[in-house]
């Protein structure tokens, strides 16, 4: 099975947080007509399991991993190569290596930080193209350093390294909205300025009085607001504005007197009445039931 859409309709941090939340497992594909160097050739390749990203890579034939260790000469190209032949099926590369002692866990972290964490946040910069999302995909274990991210905290790791916000200015939470908090306590570690704006989310005060209480800018405010969104944290909800009445109740609002209520409704007057309604209901236009 297979989800496609536009990344103008739905941006890379709604299909993270769907892909989360769900615990997806399988393969998405970003296509751009921008070369960048997460995209050299236009597409980008993010596999994912059960909701956590666990290789990036601009080709299918998983082979960056490999040559980002002969790059550093960790290992030599044909002895990785030996090795990927007899690599169990179910093990990622990375972890081969680290149980067998050739790579320290400190060289897999490396790795998986240029593998996957700068590509992913990289991503979060595409305004426009298309993405496919399958499930029935075999995970490259070749191109597997073990190591993983939830999708939800590349959502949150992405969009705070983001400097330019238009792409996602139609995705940002409306000024005059609140914030309501849909968890006891942050499941993320956050930054100083998202636990100012997180103590804020009672769903009372907008996000307008947010940044003056605060002393930020209000488009600060709604891209904070965004990432706290984007990780499942917070949901932007409507704030009830009252207004008054021009007079009180009490004072427009009398009794009927005694004698006008008890006076009886003449025949007349109902004649005339039934005939006014009968006259207008031949003018109505028909409506089904």
């Amino acid at each position: 099975m297979c989800i496609t859409g536009s990344l103008t309709d739905f941006s890379l941090p709604e299909i993270f947080r769907l892909l989360g939340k769900g615990h997806h497992t399988g393969l998405l594909t970003v296509n751009t007509d921008v070369s960048t160097p997460v995209t050299p050739n236009g597409v980008c390749y993010v596999w994912v399991y059960r909701g956590r990203i666990v290789a990036v890579d601009s080709q299918l034939k998983h082979l960056g991993l490999i040559k980002l260790i002969a790059q550093h000469q960790w290992m030599d190209r044909s002895q990785l190569t030996q090795l990927s032949e007899s690599l169990p099926q179910e093990q990622p590369l990375g972890t081969y290596l680290q149980n067998h002692g050739l790579l320290t866990l400190q060289q897999i972290k490396w790795l998986f930080q240029v593998q996957v964490l700068q590509p992913t946040c990289t991503l979060f910069q595409l305004k426009t193209g298309h993405f496919k999302f399958s499930h029935e995909v075999k995970l490259p274990m070749l191109g597997m350093t073990g190591l993983s991210l939830n999708t939800l905290g590349a959502n949150l790791l992405g969009l705070r390294s983001l400097r330019n916000w238009d792409a996602l200015s139609d995705k940002l939470p409306d000024v005059n909205a609140g914030l309501l908090s849909v968890t006891g306590y942050p499941r993320y570690p956050l930054n100083a300025l998202e636990s100012q704006v997180w103590e804020y989310t009672s769903g009372t005060v907008s996000l307008r009085e947010i940044a003056k209480q605060l002393r930020l800018s209000v488009k600060t405010v709604q891209q904070i607001a965004f990432r706290l969104m984007a990780v499942g944290l917070v949901e932007e909800t409507p704030l009830v504005i009252h207004t008054a009445c021009p007079q009180s109740v009490d004072a427009i609002a009398t009794p009927l007197h005694p004698e006008v209520t008890d006076q009886p409704v003449s025949h007349s007057f109902l004649h005339n009445l039934m005939g006014f309604l009968a006259d207008k209901s031949k003018h109505l236009p028909l409506r089904a039931a």
